[in-house]
């Protein structure tokens, strides 16, 4: 069935409760001040910078490098390379460049390497120097999020490596970043704590019937309400179905399975707790009527305790290994922060994301002011 039921489940909440104590450590003034700005922000990327970012992730495309700052509470580019030559060689001449010692920007750099849809794997850089503005680095470091999902998310980034200085963004830092996660020295206890937490959130090799606790994710059984719902929306006899996580009893109920449809969607979700839900999107795409299954994981931010959001995070994967056990074929997976984020609109792009064939022509975008030196930015236009 693909579902294991609650006998084969383990004891591990008592797991992920001494894993959290981590999180206290963190809770600090500064913290909070973080936490309110990230939901003030509002910063979004301009039109320019959205035609650019589908210009560079083209497969036919040149793009090496994007540069992106804020500017006027909006995400804009400010500096573009093209591709040298090979990307290893291309790391350190053209990201050390694009730095600015005392001031955050947001690298997004191009891998010769590419996925089995043939798409190229990139290396998201925020770079949030220590001695930049207070405001400035809560802000960078608030508006991450949004920075990536723009960029497509984990389906173009393949790896994150984070900076306050040029030399841990160099290349040689980069291969330190590779070896440390491959291979971790030493860890303080409250390192080791965070390592963990961090792992269950972002692992996902993992099959519903492991029952170790050393290994990041927890395989919650699935209740035999929810396995007959879930069922139907496999067969599109039924076409929505909500779950939650019953920590107490440690298991997956069904919370709603009524009826839905794209404009309804957004009042179903909960803006108060995390849920995991099964969406049947209807829809016409090139003259043929589809029905596409998407799992849609909602997340309400700060809203939710943090034992909370981190229990519904390690058990997603385990969740969607046991969807896929039962013969799904999910057109989308995907994770919000805000219910009204699912639009019609915005379901169409994750189940079909727009490849550019041509790449259009556009105007290099003012850069900020007062910025020295010549501009770096590659003509592709002459």
């Amino acid at each position: 069935m693909g579902f294991i039921r609650k006998s084969h489940c383990t004891a591990q909440h008592t797991f992920i409760s001494a894993n959290f104590k981590v999180v206290k450590s963190i809770q600090t003034e500064f913290w909070g001040s973080f936490c309110i700005m990230s939901h003030q922000t509002g910063i979004k990327p301009s039109p320019e910078l959205a035609e650019i970012i589908a210009v560079a992730k083209d497969i036919q495309g040149r793009t090496r490098a994007l540069k992106v700052i804020i500017v006027n509470e909006q995400l804009e580019l400010a500096e573009k390379c093209d591709v040298r030559g090979t990307w290893e060689a291309d790391f350190d001449a053209v990201i050390q460049p694009l730095l600015e010692e005392k001031t955050p920007s947001y690298i997004l750099y191009r891998t010769d390497n590419q996925d089995d849809k043939g798409s190229y794997k990139w290396i998201f850089i925020p770079f949030i120097p220590d001695n930049s503005p207070v405001r400035q680095k809560m802000l960078y470091a608030s508006t991450k999020a949004t920075m990536k999902r723009s960029f497509g998310g984990t389906s173009h980034i393949d790896e994150e490596l984070p900076g306050t200085t040029k030399n841990e963004v160099s290349f040689e830092g980069y291969k330190k970043h590779l070896e440390m996660k491959a291979a971790p020295g030493p860890l303080t206890e409250a390192e080791e704590e965070a390592k963990q937490v961090m792992e269950m959130e972002t692992r996902s090799d993992i099959g519903v019937d492991t029952k170790s606790q050393t290994l990041p994710g927890l395989a919650f059984p699935v209740e035999e309400a929810a396995i007959q719902r879930i069922k139907e929306v496999r067969a599109l006899k039924n076409t929505y179905v909500q779950l939650l996580i019953d920590a107490k009893e440690e298991v997956i109920r069904l919370a709603n399975c009524d009826h839905t449809n794209v404009d309804s969607l957004p009042s179903r979700v909960p803006d108060d707790s995390p849920r995991y839900h099964l969406f049947v999107f209807p829809h016409t795409y090139e003259g043929d009527n589809l029905n596409s299954i998407v799992f849609i994981y909602t997340m309400p931010g700060y809203k939710c305790p943090v034992k909370e959001r981190m229990l519904y995070s390690s058990c997603k994967a385990p969740f969607l290994y046991s969807l896929e056990q039962m013969g799904f074929e999910l057109a989308a997976k995907i994770e919000i922060g805000d219910r009204d984020e699912l639009t019609e609109e915005f379901l169409m792009s994750e189940v079909h994301p727009i490849r550019m064939v041509h790449k259009p022509k556009f105007s290099k975008p003012q850069g900020p002011a007062g910025r020295r030196g010549q501009s770096r930015v590659t003509n592709t236009n002459k």
